[in-house]
């Protein structure tokens, strides 16, 4: 009798452990190879009853030790304490979990971002959205979810899971796959599930799962920015069922880490480089916008996207002067050099030195907002130097305008181009400089702008910018000067601010991204060329609206109140 009990208990197990593999492990894919971008299929049948957890890692973890970055080290090692997560902690970059039960693993909440911080408290803005949360502590998702998360199993990975994927930081430094309104990231995906919850984030994912019998076939769109040759391992219920990889899908930008043409980059380097050339101003801001918009500039794994999209953009300031620079200097020689040398070496000494120290104190996020407030005020004047009782004050000014609205009349009339007046020195003295432009005098105080040459250089240091958003406003307001004086004069500012700037990053550590460094000096060039010569079809008037509406744009882009949301 014990005899026939134990052979039934053994046979009893065999079936056992048989039915159970056949449902274990029992998952394919659909390729071992797919192109960034393309629909990553998985089919099989899990033990019925069962719910379904899909985990896709990347093979290669990262933890915070890894990084290379000087600023990156100091940030996780801050981080790191407040969230929970250790410096040798790994995880997947990318990593996605697709299940038909996500409230298992969070819950969807709302996201309000957008507006000044300093008068919004924690959690408000003025955008709302959703999006996916994560539960705070691993211990919160019960035990069988728990055991189906692939290489996720410690709190400590769970903790930096949390803040790779739901932190702005962490997105644009480790996962690089944010959900972005404007430039804002407000999450990074993933827990995933069918496309017919209507979230965003699951758009492009379909779970077909048949709960009763174990059946599904799942399918997600890969990340179309992953990098070449990554791989992925795919696990099915815990278990893991295989892997594949990501193959190159079209240029890849090896520091911008993004898949982009580079005649894209060129073309959008000379517009932003002519509008730049013409108004000296905003051409760091709006390649930066650019970058963020249309390229995704977002940098290695690791190092954050600021300190690849800064270096790369400084090229744009830098190289966007000098191809407008011999024309306004050397041809129309309307160069006013006390003023634009002083103005260089302030900025100079801001940039490669004070800015550094100033960046790394003030928070980047209340700075930036006194900035706001600062260009709103110098937008706002500029307008009002344009009313008649402001340009009766400014004689000189109205006269010049006057005079040169003459000879643009004249030139069409004629059939030629118009001719631009050069400067006449009269006095040059380090506090006293003057000099004649259009046959009307102006008085500037070299020293006095290159003290003001000190903050620009600390604030285009901090920004990856030329700083002509606040060199020309200040020179038409503070020193009353003329457009068509003031972008040459700013032109040279920014040379100045963007050789410092890039000696800075450099000392740093952190280096552009070559292909799109390239791409954005041969469209700046080719831009400051164009708007050199395309400065003179516009009336001082003109120029101006166009500098306050410039203002005005980077007033909403600091307070993140973009019109594209």
């Amino acid at each position: 009798m014990k005899k026939r009990f134990t052979l039934f208990m053994a046979l009893f197990l065999v079936l056992l452990f048989s039915a159970a593999s056949a449902f274990a492990g029992s998952g394919s894919i659909s390729s071992d190879a797919y192109k960034a971008g393309d629909v990553v299929e998985i089919k099989g049948q899990i033990e019925p009853g069962s719910d379904l957890y899909i985990s896709i890692a990347q093979q290669e973890m990262f933890a915070p030790n890894d990084t290379k970055g000087a600023h990156e080290v100091k940030r996780f090692k801050k981080d790191a304490k407040k969230a929970g997560f250790g410096l040798d902690t790994k995880i997947p970059p990318l990593y996605y979990l697709i299940t038909n039960v996500p409230e298992k693993f969070g819950k969807v909440d709302k996201k309000r971002f957008g507006g000044p911080s300093v008068l919004l408290k924690k959690g408000q803005g003025i955008y709302s959205t959703t999006m996916f949360y994560l539960k705070k502590k691993l211990s919160d998702v019960d035990a069988t979810a728990r055991a189906m998360m692939g290489p996720i199993k410690s709190d400590e990975q769970w903790n930096f899971l949390r803040y790779a994927n739901e932190t702005g930081y962490g997105i644009n430094t480790i996962t690089k796959e944010g959900s972005k309104k404007g430039k804002i990231d407000i999450f990074s995906r993933s827990v995933i599930t069918d496309q017919s919850s209507g979230n965003y984030w699951d758009k492009g994912t379909s779970v077909k799962f048949d709960k009763a019998t174990g059946e599904y076939t799942v399918s997600f769109k890969s990340f179309r920015h992953t990098a070449p040759n990554t791989k992925f391992d795919v696990y099915e219920n815990g278990a893991k069922i295989g892997d594949y990889v990501i193959e190159k899908n079209g240029f890849w930008m090896s520091k911008g880490y993004r898949y982009m043409n580079p005649l894209w980059v060129v073309i959008g380097a000379i517009l932003v480089g002519t509008y730049f050339s013409m108004i000296g101003a905003a051409g760091g801001m709006l390649m930066a916008a650019f970058q963020v918009l249309v390229v995704n500039t977002a940098g290695p794994v690791g190092i954050n996207a600021a300190n690849v999209l800064k270096p790369s953009n400084i090229a744009l300031t830098l190289f966007s002067p000098l191809g407008s620079f011999w024309r306004y200097a050397m041809v129309e020689k309307r160069v006013a050099w006390p003023v634009g040398l002083s103005f260089g070496v302030g900025i100079f000494i801001g940039s490669i030195w004070l800015g550094k120290y100033v960046s790394a104190v003030l928070p980047m996020k209340a700075y930036q907002e006194w900035l706001a407030i600062l260009v709103l005020l110098m937008g706002i004047k500029t307008l009002m130097e344009m009313t008649p009782k402001a340009m009766d004050k400014r004689k000189n000014i109205k006269a010049m305008t006057q005079k040169f609205n003459k000879e643009i009349a004249a030139a069409k009339a004629e059939g030629r181009s118009a001719q631009m007046g050069s400067i006449e020195p009269i006095k040059t003295g380090l506090m006293d400089y003057r000099f004649k432009f259009w046959g009307e005098e102006f008085q500037i105080n070299p020293l006095l702008f290159a003290f003001l040459g000190v903050f620009i250089g600390i604030v285009s240091r901090s920004f990856g910018i030329g700083g002509g958003f606040l060199l020309v406003p200040a020179m038409t307001t503070i020193a009353a000067l003329p457009m068509y004086v003031a972008v040459p004069i700013s032109l040279i500012g920014t040379c100045f601010s963007s050789i410092g700037s890039f000696i800075g990053y450099l000392m740093a550590g952190y280096l552009p991204d070559m292909t799109l460094g390239i791409s954005i000096i041969i469209g700046g060039f080719a831009g400051g060329m164009l708007g050199s010569r395309a400065q003179k079809m516009f009336s001082e008037m003109t120029l101006k609206v166009v500098l306050a509406i410039t203002l005005f744009f980077l007033f909403f882009r600091f307070f993140k109140i973009e019109i594209w949301i």
